[in-house]
């Protein structure tokens, strides 16, 4: 499966992004909570996906472990360091051919790109 996280890619399908041991233990969380979490991460750094790929690709497991008809996230940080409550998550779901244009696009894939072709944040 692939999961579009801000402008990054990530193939989902790929290896699993944690042991069994912490899909386990991750079993009990709700899609609230991964919803703080993914707030609290990029409030720290709102360049998650670019600066930890590997942490940024766990956050993407779990939300669409919890919401599997979700394959698109968005978490908005206004800067880094932020209170994680100015965060602004949005999620969606897009069609596959959508999703692997996206990943063709590769590392050409910037954050302008995916707005104009998902979250339409930068049109008016």
């Amino acid at each position: 499966m692939l999961f579009l996280l801000n402008d990054v890619v990530f193939d989902l399908d790929e290896a699993c992004p944690v042991t069994p041991a912490d899909a386990r233990r991750f079993e009990k969380l709700g899609f609230d909570y991964v919803l703080e979490l993914g707030c609290e991460l990029f409030a720290e750094d709102p360049l998650l996906h670019r600066n930890d790929p590997g942490r940024a690709r766990r956050l993407a497991w779990l939300i669409a472990e919890r919401s599997p008809e979700v394959n698109a996230a968005l978490f908005a940080a206004p800067t880094a360091a932020c209170n994680p409550d100015l965060v602004e998550p949005r999620f969606c779901t897009l069609p596959d051919v959508v999703m692997r244009q996206l990943q063709e696009k590769g590392r050409r894939l910037d954050a302008i790109a995916a707005d104009r072709a998902v979250w339409n944040r930068l049109a008016a």
